[in-house]
C-alpha cells in the first residue's frame, strides 16, 4: 500500500469512528429523554400544598425579633475586631 492510500484509509476509519460515534450518542439522548419521560409520567413528584399562616402578622414580626436577638452579637464581634486590630 502506497502513504496516499493508507491516509485514504485513515480518514475512512476516521470519519466511520466519528459517524458511530454520532450515533451512538443521538441514541443515548433519545433513550434519555424517553425515559424521563416515562418516568415522569408514571411516578410524578408530589406538589407539597401551600401552608398558609394562621396569623399573618407572625410572619412579619419574625425578622425583627431575629435583629434584635442578634444585634448584642453583631455589636459584641465589632467591638472584638476593633479591639484586635488597635494591637496589631
Amino acid at each position: 500500500m502506497t502513504s496516499a492510500e493508507l491516509f485514504g484509509e485513515g480518514i475512512n476509519l476516521m470519519f466511520s469512528g466519528m459517524g458511530f460515534v454520532l450515533v451512538f450518542l443521538l441514541i443515548l439522548i433519545w433513550a434519555i429523554g424517553l425515559m424521563s419521560k416515562l418516568i415522569n409520567k408514571y411516578f410524578p413528584e408530589p406538589h407539597p400544598s401551600p401552608k398558609t399562616p394562621s396569623n399573618a402578622t407572625a410572619l412579619s414580626a419574625a425578622p425583627t425579633d431575629d435583629f434584635e436577638r442578634l444585634r448584642p452579637v453583631i455589636a459584641a464581634a465589632i467591638a472584638h475586631h476593633r479591639r484586635t486590630q488597635q494591637f496589631k
